[in-house]
């Protein structure tokens, strides 16, 4: 999700919160890019990054003391001159902009009383740390921007300050009765003073008409969908929280905004201004969703779009955004380094599946043997009856009782078109059974790629992508370097406690199901395993006690994500004792047969089961 205007809402109020007041005593900049503010306040120390990196850009407390390097950058230098043991003496964030600005008091050189702003915009790639005096005038910025990148506006030393406006935007906290600029940055509405009103509110009925005539226009002159038009009119909002308020408002959000009735719009009216006087009255609720265990969207307000998936919400947003990010970090961490596995194994599956497909075209060829053979024998037991040139025989089939043509070539004799039969019989014959077991070689061995990729999307650290490395090699599609040594294995398998308090056990890949079922488990143990499908293999430890069924159950919700089914509504599940597992000779790694199970369906949802 965007690194919103309303998220940076929640940021500033917990900065005014936690900072205000205190003094800056120590200035880092570990990335050119980014910066790293200590501040004690209150008897506590507090770390305050600043990253106006163009990929990621993010401000947030945290815990984490990132080291600098050896020789500090010139804008840390300044920094450092200008506001070692600095005051902060207010943070506030421009209506609902993406930035945030914080003030600072100081002593100069001679000793006096001075003032300074350090302005972070967080733009995407037009992301900036802005350092400027009391006038506005920049004294110096993380990233110089010239007349010759931007035609906006030149971010240079000695240039006046000022706000971009590139796009023409309302700001949407004019939806809200409480609103003054002071407003969003304070915890409570019961600050802003009714003897300074904003100056274009006169009385509550004026406020409503004129911020629903506005949402009206906007809309009306948008051919797009509804939620596209939102984020494109007002200031701060992302397009999850368009889509947001659109589910609230119980309109599609691809519906288009210009033809929108006016109950959809009065409905959206009503949202924004619910929405927005949260805002200004800092009624946070800040929350990651997850897909299972990915994070795959955060927000400062509830996103009840999100009601079929599990939320996990925070007290500071600060500790939000640094958890999502370093799980979305680690999760791409380990798609990028599995990349090259994961190209090495779907082209060997893409090879094998085109071969399979041959073999199994050249197998059905194979199913005329039988009748080739019948034909021989016919022209063996009839064949005296043919006439000179003929090029068909009409015959009794003595097997079915049924009259067949048989076909002749008409330069042969009888008993030479006969042997013919038998030779493509024969060849046939051998194809059939060539094929027979190469077929069921390919195929294991398809199945047997389809568990490694599988393996690859359960891939949560780096340690497990080497397991899924080692097996590589060992099957002979990765060749070990010269004198190369096969390599420690650290990774294990994910550890579950049921609710009952049963220890529950999931192979990442095919050599720890090997592991889990035939040397980790007991005879009387439980497994599971998605049915017909690649995935994991689930011990549930006994500890000869009876499982409940809500365990039973929590154990094929496992089996179930860590599968390639974990998609589909429902799953189907196998289930039996562990003693009834088995492995055959030779068999490739994680694979397993079984003849006495039982079955449930159920779905890849595991939110609640606790992780050990």
């Amino acid at each position: 999700m965007a690194f919103d205007g309303i998220t940076i809402a929640n940021i500033t109020l917990e900065l005014r919160r936690e900072l205000l007041g205190g003094r800056i005593s120590k200035i880092a900049q570990p990335e050119s890019d980014e910066l790293l503010l200590t501040v004690k306040n209150n008897g506590r120390q507090y770390r305050l990054l600043l990253s106006a990196s163009a990929s990621l850009p993010l401000v947030y407390l945290t815990e984490t003391n990132l080291p600098g390097p050896p020789t500090a950058p010139g804008f840390c230098m300044l920094l450092r001159k200008h506001l070692q043991n600095a005051r902060i003496v207010d943070i506030a964030q421009p209506s609902l902009e993406r930035i945030i600005r914080i003030e600072l008091e100081h002593l100069d050189e001679l000793g006096d009383l001075c003032r300074k702003q350090l302005i972070t915009e967080i733009m995407g790639k037009h992301s900036n740390i802005i350092f400027c005096d009391s006038q506005g005038r920049i004294i110096d910025s993380i990233k110089h921007i010239s007349g010759m990148v931007s035609s906006v506006r030149e971010v240079l030393p000695g240039r006046d300050y000022f706000v971009p406006r590139t796009q023409d935007k309302e700001n949407p906290l004019r939806f809200c009765t409480a609103y003054t600029d002071m407003a969003v940055n304070t915890a409570a509405s019961d600050t802003v003073s009714e003897e300074s009103p904003h100056p274009f509110l006169t009385d509550e009925c004026d406020r409503v008409h004129l911020t629903y005539v506005n949402l009206s226009e906007q809309m009306r002159l948008k051919p797009m969908p509804v939620y596209k038009a939102l984020y494109t009119s007002y200031t701060g909002l992302s397009p999850v929280i368009a889509h947001e308020i659109c589910h609230r408002a119980g309109i599609d959000g691809d519906t288009p905004a210009n033809v929108l009735s006016e109950a959809a719009l009065r409905a959206l009216h009503r949202v924004l201004t619910d929405m927005m006087t949260q805002v200004v009255c800092g009624d946070f609720a800040p929350a990651v969703i997850y897909d299972g265990r990915e994070p795959v969207e955060y927000a400062s307000l509830p996103l009840t779009l999100y009601a079929d998936k599990t939320s996990k919400c925070y007290d500071s947003v600060s500790a939000l955004l640094e958890q999502y990010y370093a799980e979305k970090s680690a999760l791409t961490r380990i798609r990028q380094k599995s990349a090259d596995l994961r190209r090495i194994v779907q082209t060997a599956l893409e090879r094998n599946i085109k071969k399979y497909d041959l073999q199994t075209r050249q197998m059905k060829d194979t199913e005329k043997r039988e009748k080739y053979k019948i034909y021989g024998e016919l022209l063996n037991a009839y064949g005296y009856n043919v006439e000179p040139g003929a090029k068909s025989m009409e015959a009794l089939n003595y097997y079915t009782n049924e009259m067949i043509t048989v076909p002749l070539d008409d330069t042969l004799t009888p008993q030479e078109n006969a042997k013919k039969y038998f030779d493509k019989y024969g060849k046939l014959k051998r194809t059939y059974e060539a094929l027979s077991e190469l077929t069921v070689q390919v195929k294991d061995e398809i199945a047997h790629l389809e568990s490694v990729l599988t393996a690859l999307d359960i891939a949560a650290q780096e340690e497990d992508l080497v397991q899924i490395r080692e097996e590589l090699v060992e099957s002979g599609y990765i060749r070990r370097r010269g004198g190369a040594k096969k390599v420690r294995v650290t990774s294990r398998p994910f550890h579950y406690i049921s609710s009952d308090g049963f220890h529950m056990y999931v192979g990442k890949n095919n050599y720890q199901n090997d592991e889990l079922t035939f040397k980790f488990a007991n005879g009387n143990d439980w497994w599971f395993h998605a049915k017909k499908i690649p995935g994991s293999h689930v011990v549930v430890k006994t500890e000869g006690k009876e499982l409940p069924d809500r365990t039973f159950e929590e154990a094929a919700r496992l089996a179930a994500y860590y599968s390639r089914g974990r998609e589909q509504d429902k799953v189907e599940i196998d289930y039996l004792r562990r003693k009834d597992v088995k492995k055959p000779n030779g068999a490739k790694p994680g694979f397993v047969v079984y003849y006495t199970n039982y079955s449930m369906a159920i779905s890849a949802d595991i939110s609640g089961i606790e992780q050990a």
